[in-house]
């Protein structure tokens, strides 16, 4: 069982998300809800018509966060979402949107 210090720690995910994802909202979305959880990091499209994610929080944040790239925008299709671990960056304090 995980003790209260690794539950409260901050972690790192880095999520690339595939399907219908570009040009649907999803980076507004992501941000939207990142802000909800408190999850620092940012948002960005990839030129293969994916959207990768770097978030840093708690594992229950990163979890909540996960489950809900899942789902995302009614106008979007999420095919898969990806998962790695990432390390933690320092000095990263707030949820952004990155790109155009």
């Amino acid at each position: 069982m995980a003790s209260k210090d690794d539950q409260s720690r901050a972690q790192a995910r880095r999520f690339v998300v595939r399907g219908r994802v570009q040009g649907v909202g999803f980076r507004w979305f992501v941000e939207r809800e990142a802000h909800i959880l408190n999850i620092a990091g940012w948002v960005r499209n990839n030129p293969d018509g994916t959207v990768e994610i770097l978030a840093q929080g708690t594992r229950d944040q990163l979890a909540g966060l996960h489950s809900r790239l899942r789902e995302g925008p009614r106008a979007a299709r999420i095919d898969a979402v990806d998962v790695s671990e990432a390390q933690p960056a320092a000095g990263l304090t707030s949820f952004q949107v990155r790109g155009d």
